[in-house]
């Protein structure tokens, strides 16, 4: 039986607090049982003496793929650059005839390992076009958690599904920072006068009630704010991040509901959790939202030709 959006959400938390506290080794293990759970042609590679691992930590024997983990607390560019090409060196010379496909395993949590990855992926390609080159990281790992049963996961995270209502967060810790920014400059009234509004037509589309449409349209007013904070983080890639986040969060949300309603309620969560929140804190949610919206990270954007359709059905 399918996984509940409770359930997937439940797991999605403990993932992460897993990864808060698994490195190196220890990373290494809960990927190859993950893996192991997950096919039965997955094979864990052991280290031997002095040869190691061979430039591989597990193989799939069918689709001929070989798995190099990478699980540093800190990750550091220079050495995911030796670690990489150091893999892929042995794995080549020690373990050619067994692979068609390497794919480099991080625990970055937000699934955007460093910029130098995405060269040495590119160029390895250039390099070795007989091979295909992919990267695993955590949301991988937690799309192959929610294809188990429910027991398979509880034994693999140690951890009991709620019976009864628990308080959790799902989102990204890099959210709080940004909320008690918005409180902040909410309460203080630096309102942008150039802002912006809320596309009227996708609203429609995405058939939001007035409510809902009325509060997105307030928070709009807002939404400038959170430009400004990106604009004044050092990380250049932290909002890209989040919105992968959101829109990952968001097509979860689309096969479980269909009431609009519910899925705002549902992604309010995704930012502070099911627990009562403050009223400054539950407007600066709503001002997220409303971003994300804007931006088209969250909900549909209608087709180009939409509206026109729309109204000749109206005025047949």
């Amino acid at each position: 039986m399918s996984l509940s959006f409770e359930d997937r959400s439940f797991v999605r938390v403990i993932l992460r607090k897993k990864l808060d506290e698994l490195f190196e080794n220890a990373f290494e293990l809960l990927f190859q049982r993950i893996m192991r759970e997950r096919y039965a042609d997955f094979v864990d590679v052991r280290t031997h003496g002095s040869l190691g691992d061979i430039g591989a930590d597990g193989l799939r024997l069918h689709n001929r793929k070989l798995y190099a983990c990478y699980g540093p607390q800190t990750p550091d560019p220079t050495k995911i650059k030796r670690k990489f090409l150091d893999d892929l060196e042995k794995a080549i010379t020690k373990r050619g005839e067994h692979f068609t496909t390497f794919v480099f395993v991080h625990n970055d949590r937000r699934d955007a390992i460093h910029p130098e990855v995405s060269v040495l992926l590119n160029q390895a390609r250039i390099d070795h076009a007989n091979l295909g080159f992919e990267q695993l990281g955590p949301n991988h790992l937690y799309r192959e958690l929610c294809r188990l049963d429910r027991d398979a996961i509880a034994d693999l995270l140690e951890c009991d599904f709620p019976t009864i209502d628990r308080l959790y967060r799902v989102g990204p810790s890099d959210l709080e920072p940004l909320l008690a920014h918005l409180v902040t400059n909410r309460r203080s009234g630096a309102i942008p006068a150039s802002a912006r509004e809320v596309p009227p037509h996708k609203l429609d589309y995405n058939e939001l009630g007035p409510e809902d449409r009325d509060d997105l349209i307030q928070a709009m007013r807002h939404a400038p704010l959170v430009e400004d904070y990106y604009q004044a983080r050092t990380d250049i890639t932290e909002r890209d991040e989040v919105a992968e986040g959101f829109n990952a969060y968001y097509r979860d949300l689309r096969q479980e509901y269909q009431d609009p309603a519910e899925m705002i309620w549902k992604l309010q969560e995704y930012v502070t959790g099911n627990a009562r929140q403050s009223r400054e804190q539950e407007r600066a949610v709503m001002v997220i939202l409303a971003y994300f919206f804007e931006t088209c990270d969250v909900f549909e954007e209608p087709p180009t030709n939409w509206r026109a359709t729309r109204n000749e059905r109206a005025s047949a």
